[in-house]
């Protein structure tokens, strides 16, 4: 088996916080997103990694400090969202490219998932394809997920639904499945037609008479598109407590629900409630709520809510 993890969307909704870095480069709970994914994968799967020209060096960097050694970056070259061969095109090149003949995991680099690995894959049955489902257990949330509509075996998928008005299933997809080997030259056919519709194959498989299994799991999961989602993925992995990293300080301040502060980063006489700060900042004398300060950002004296502040900032109330 080989592990094939997506890495290469620009993140456009998490703008500041991704102008010049990948997201699942993005620090969660003191780590990045992607680190979360591979703490999962056993060390005898080969890992390729597919991102963007615009990242290629951010992503090199984050290898350097890796201990694994089967991991492997291949680069698409596109430095703007509209230059994309879309996620399932990413696949198809590979496959294609690199005469790739194992089961494929595949992954959403951006997504955390908190299930095992180890248990998900194995449920596999070789030569059918496997989605990992979480139980989001409200249908009022599944309606800004694809869900799984599940077969009365409670094993097999009956069918999909994008983002649907009035859900039937509270299952939704996690971004982590297996594509058998037998089944990429189908993958490969389809993605040069619909490059952009990765959760698409699975319904081609369905269309096609393929039996397509699903795993459900109640872990903490999440899709992480959004500040607001960003900041609840952070709040369920550290819970209300404050995290320092390496040689970070708090002095003189109250902190409030969940605080994460960066390496490096000095907190003084503020009060922070819900917040996050990247690496090498400096915050004095603020209220801050619901905020994101990426690396070496400075506050003096000033008073923010549900903001997130790009690298290099720096507000002084004078």
């Amino acid at each position: 088996m080989h592990a094939f993890i997506l890495a290469g969307g620009f993140a456009t909704r998490l703008w500041p916080l991704t102008e010049r870095r990948a997201k699942p480069l993005l620090p969660l709970a003191g780590e990045p997103i992607i680190n979360h994914l591979l703490r999962h994968l056993s060390w005898e799967i080969p890992i390729t990694i597919s991102v963007n020209a615009t990242f290629e060096a951010s992503f090199h960097k984050w290898k350097e400090r890796e201990h694994r050694t089967n991991i492997e970056i291949v680069i698409e070259e596109s430095k703007r969202d509209d230059q994309k061969l879309g996620a399932l095109g990413a696949v198809g090149q590979w496959i294609t490219h690199h005469g790739i003949t194992d089961d494929i995991l595949l992954l959403t680099g951006d997504n955390y998932c908190g299930f095992s690995f180890h248990d998900f894959l194995s449920h596999f049955t070789a030569g059918t394809p496997l989605i990992a489902a979480h139980n989001i257990g409200d249908l009022e949330k599944a309606k800004s997920f694809g869900t799984i509509i599940p077969a009365p075996d409670s094993k097999t998928v009956e069918a999909f639904e994008e983002k649907p008005l009035k859900p039937r299933s509270t299952l939704v997809s996690t971004g982590c499945s297996v594509i058998p080997a037998p089944l990429l030259p189908t993958l490969v056919e389809f993605a040069r037609e619909r490059p952009d519709n990765l959760g698409g194959i699975f319904e081609e498989f369905l269309r096609r008479g393929i039996p397509v299994e699903f795993r459900a799991y109640t872990d903490l999961w999440f899709d992480i598109g959004s500040f607001e989602a960003y900041l609840e993925a952070n709040r369920a992995l550290v819970g209300d407590k404050l995290l320092l990293g390496k040689d970070a300080t708090s002095e003189r301040t109250d902190t409030h629900g969940t605080v994460v502060l960066g390496q490096r980063s000095v907190v003084r006489d503020s009060t922070l409630s819900n917040v996050v700060l990247f690496e090498n900042c400096t915050v004095e004398d603020c209220v801050l709520e619901d905020c994101i300060l990426d690396d070496h950002c400075t506050l003096k004296g000033i008073d923010l809510n549900g903001q997130m502040l790009r690298e290099g900032t720096v507000l002084t109330r004078k």
